[in-house]
Protein backbone atom coordinates (compact mmCIF):
# COMPACT_ATOMS: atom_id res chain seq x y z
CA UNK A 1 0.00 0.00 0.00
CA UNK A 2 1.11 3.05 -0.89
CA UNK A 3 2.27 6.16 1.91
CA UNK A 4 -0.41 8.71 2.33
CA UNK A 5 0.64 11.90 0.66
CA UNK A 6 -2.17 14.03 2.09
CA UNK A 7 -3.78 14.26 5.59
CA UNK A 8 -7.16 15.13 6.11
CA UNK A 9 -7.71 18.36 8.98
CA UNK A 10 -8.87 15.67 11.83
CA UNK A 11 -5.22 14.18 11.27
CA UNK A 12 -3.31 17.56 11.77
CA UNK A 13 -5.38 18.25 14.30
CA UNK A 14 -4.49 15.39 16.27
CA UNK A 15 -0.70 15.38 15.15
CA UNK A 16 -0.45 19.18 16.88
CA UNK A 17 -2.36 18.21 19.16
CA UNK A 18 -5.42 20.63 18.60
CA UNK A 19 -8.74 20.96 18.07
CA UNK A 20 -10.01 20.60 14.27
CA UNK A 21 -11.20 24.36 14.70
CA UNK A 22 -7.66 25.25 15.72
CA UNK A 23 -6.30 23.76 12.80
CA UNK A 24 -8.71 25.23 10.62
CA UNK A 25 -7.87 28.54 12.13
CA UNK A 26 -4.12 27.86 10.90
CA UNK A 27 -5.52 27.28 7.13
CA UNK A 28 -7.72 30.01 7.33
CA UNK A 29 -4.73 32.41 8.05
CA UNK A 30 -2.57 30.85 5.92
CA UNK A 31 -0.33 29.66 8.28
CA UNK A 32 -0.67 26.16 7.39
CA UNK A 33 -0.90 25.76 3.73
CA UNK A 34 -3.83 23.02 2.56
CA UNK A 35 -5.50 22.59 -0.60
CA UNK A 36 -9.36 21.98 -1.37
CA UNK A 37 -9.91 18.84 -2.73
CA UNK A 38 -13.34 17.52 -4.56
CA UNK A 39 -17.03 18.40 -4.67
CA UNK A 40 -17.33 18.80 -1.03
CA UNK A 41 -14.05 21.18 -0.58
CA UNK A 42 -12.73 18.94 2.11
CA UNK A 43 -9.02 20.32 3.17
CA UNK A 44 -5.82 18.67 2.72
CA UNK A 45 -2.54 19.08 4.00
CA UNK A 46 0.57 17.86 2.55
CA UNK A 47 2.77 16.02 5.38
CA UNK A 48 5.95 17.86 4.03
CA UNK A 49 3.82 20.89 4.53
CA UNK A 50 3.07 20.23 7.80
CA UNK A 51 6.57 19.23 8.82
CA UNK A 52 7.16 22.73 7.45
CA UNK A 53 5.22 24.25 9.36
CA UNK A 54 6.52 22.50 12.83
CA UNK A 55 10.24 23.23 11.46
CA UNK A 56 8.88 26.81 11.21
CA UNK A 57 7.49 27.11 14.90
CA UNK A 58 10.36 25.54 16.16
CA UNK A 59 12.92 27.98 14.00
CA UNK A 60 10.38 31.20 15.15
CA UNK A 61 10.52 30.10 19.35
CA UNK A 62 14.49 29.39 19.07
CA UNK A 63 14.32 33.56 17.26
CA UNK A 64 12.77 34.77 20.45
CA UNK A 65 14.75 35.83 23.41
CA UNK A 66 14.30 34.09 26.94
CA UNK A 67 12.63 36.20 28.60
CA UNK A 68 14.66 37.65 31.40
CA UNK A 69 15.36 35.90 34.97
CA UNK A 70 13.35 38.17 37.78
CA UNK A 71 16.07 39.17 40.03
CA UNK A 72 16.04 38.18 43.49
CA UNK A 73 14.87 39.57 46.13
CA UNK A 74 17.21 41.26 48.46
CA UNK A 75 16.65 39.90 51.97
CA UNK A 76 17.31 42.42 54.74
CA UNK A 77 19.88 40.49 57.50
CA UNK A 78 20.11 41.99 60.49
CA UNK A 79 23.43 43.72 61.07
Amino acid sequence: MATQRFLTLDDVAEILNVSWSQAYALVRRKELIAIQIGGRGQWRVEKDELERFIQQKYAEARATTAPEPAPEAEVDSPH
